[in-house]
C-alpha cells in the first residue's frame, strides 16, 4: 500500500511540474523560466524537478511531449471528420500547419523545443506520429489511391513537410500570411503522391 502511494504522490508531482512549467514556458519562455520559481508555485523542491525530470532541458522535453501528443490528437480528430482517408491524410497535416498559430505551440514546440531539444524529428513524439502516417500511407498505396512508392519515404517527406510549414510560420514576423501559403504548398505536395 505505501509503495503504491508513495508511486502515486511521485506522478502527481510529475504533473503539477509539467503543468508549472508548461504555464512558466508559454509565458516567459525556456531561458527566462525560473525553476526555483516553479517549484516554489506548486509548493516543490528542486529535488522533485531532478529527481522527476533530471534537469531544466528534461522537464522541457516532457512538456514538449505533452503538447506535441495533444497537436497530434487534434490532428487525428480533425482527419476523422473528412470524407475518405486520402483527404483525412491531408486534414491531418494541415491542421497539424495551422496549430503554428497558437502562441503555446509557437513558444515552446517550434521556438524552444528545436533551440533547446534539437532536432524535432528526432524527438520521440514526433516518431509515433511519423509512424501513424507512415500507415496511413501504406494503407492508401494498398488501395491504389497513393502512386507506390516507398512507404517510410513518403510518410517522412508529408512529416516533414508538416513540420517544416509549422516552423516556418512560428518564425514568421507575419504568421498569418505565411499560413495559406504553406497550406496551398502543402496540399500540392501531397497532392503530388496521389495517383492520377
Amino acid at each position: 500500500m505505501a509503495a503504491r502511494s508513495r508511486a502515486e504522490t511521485m506522478e502527481k508531482n510529475r504533473a503539477k511540474l509539467i503543468t508549472a512549467a508548461r504555464r512558466a514556458f508559454a509565458k516567459t519562455g525556456y531561458a527566462a523560466a525560473s525553476m526555483d520559481e516553479l517549484t516554489a508555485e506548486v509548493g516543490l523542491t528542486r529535488g522533485a524537478l531532478y529527481h522527476n525530470f533530471g534537469d531544466k532541458r528534461g522537464l522541457l522535453a516532457a512538456v514538449v511531449n505533452q503538447i506535441d501528443a495533444e497537436m497530434a490528437e487534434r490532428a487525428h480528430e480533425a482527419a476523422a471528420l473528412a470524407q475518405d482517408e486520402w483527404e483525412g491524410l491531408l486534414i491531418e497535416g494541415v491542421a497539424y500547419i495551422e496549430m503554428a498559430l497558437d502562441s503555446e505551440v509557437q513558444r515552446i514546440v517550434l521556438r524552444d523545443g528545436p533551440a533547446v531539444l534539437g532536432d524535432p524529428s528526432q524527438w520521440p513524439s514526433q516518431n509515433n506520429c511519423l509512424q501513424a502516417t507512415k500507415r496511413t500511407v501504406e494503407r492508401l498505396i494498398g488501395q491504389g489511391i497513393m502512386k507506390p512508392v516507398d512507404a517510410e519515404a513518403a510518410a517522412r517527406l508529408l512529416s516533414a513537410s508538416a513540420l517544416n510549414a509549422a516552423l516556418w510560420i512560428a518564425a514568421s514576423e507575419e504568421p498569418e500570411k505565411v499560413l495559406p501559403k504553406a497550406v496551398e504548398t502543402f496540399r500540392a505536395l501531397a497532392t503530388g503522391l496521389r495517383r492520377p
